[in-house]
């Protein structure tokens, strides 16, 4: 459920190119963050939006699109975000 969630969050801000999620949350049972419900995900995406942007820049528009769901779904969340340019 959380996984398309993220998918649905981030296609609605930034209609990316290529979106990939992978849950990793199995591999993290009876972690503290599994306990209380987060979940380990890891997000690959390509839009335009992040043209010109820093790596900093690009994780904080992620963060921004995921909203609350940072808050308690997601206990981490690795970024691998990318131009269309930078995608070859």
């Amino acid at each position: 459920m959380t996984t398309e969630l993220i998918r649905r969050s981030l296609t609605e801000a930034f209609t990316p190119e290529l979106l990939e999620i992978i849950d990793n949350s199995a591999a993290h049972a009876g972690h503290a963050g599994a306990r209380s419900g987060g979940g380990h995900y890891h997000v690959t995406i390509v839009a335009k939006a992040f043209d010109g942007k820093s790596l900093v820049q690009r994780h904080q528009l992620i963060y921004q699109a995921l909203g609350d769901l940072m808050k308690q779904e997601i206990h981490a969340l690795g970024i691998n975000a990318l131009s269309p340019s930078e995608k070859d």
